[in-house]
């Protein structure tokens, strides 16, 4: 139950900061005297700022298990336990790359399986948004 509540919360913690971003960037981005084209970069370079954010909500969250007993653990040959380690491997199963060389056991692999797709569902959210956006305003500038 446990675990259940934590990946809730985390899952939570991310569409929450994802949603305010793009609530926050659909005020800024009309107001910005700007062409088009950058306002659309400034979209890009703000949702990019979400997810990063997103990404370390999760890293501190694997760090935390994996400094928890009975959470479970992360295991690779280059991976050393450090919050960046732990950073980076949010970073491959947020965007679904998984290169494998990092590995978990225990509880853990429960919140990895919903990082992946909370991580998809965002992205794609991300996606919809800019096109949304570009599309708006689009004058050929």
């Amino acid at each position: 139950m446990q675990v259940t509540i934590i990946n809730m919360l985390v899952v939570a913690a991310a569409v929450v900061i994802h949603y305010e971003f793009l609530h926050w960037l659909t005020r800024l981005l009309p107001r910005l005297r700007v062409m088009h084209r950058a306002r659309i970069v400034c979209g890009v370079g703000g949702a990019l700022v979400a997810h990063a954010i997103e990404v370390w909500v999760f890293g501190i969250a694997y760090y935390s298990m994996i400094n928890t007993p009975g959470w479970g653990s992360l295991h690779g040959e280059f991976f050393h336990g450090t919050l960046l380690d732990c950073v980076y491997f949010s970073f491959t199963v947020f965007t679904t790359l998984g290169f494998g060389d990092v590995y978990p056991e225990g509880n853990l692999r429960y919140l990895i399986g919903v990082e992946s797709l909370t991580g998809l569902v965002l992205i794609t959210w991300t996606a919809s948004f800019l096109y949304y956006e570009m599309q708006r305003n689009w004058s050929g500038d």
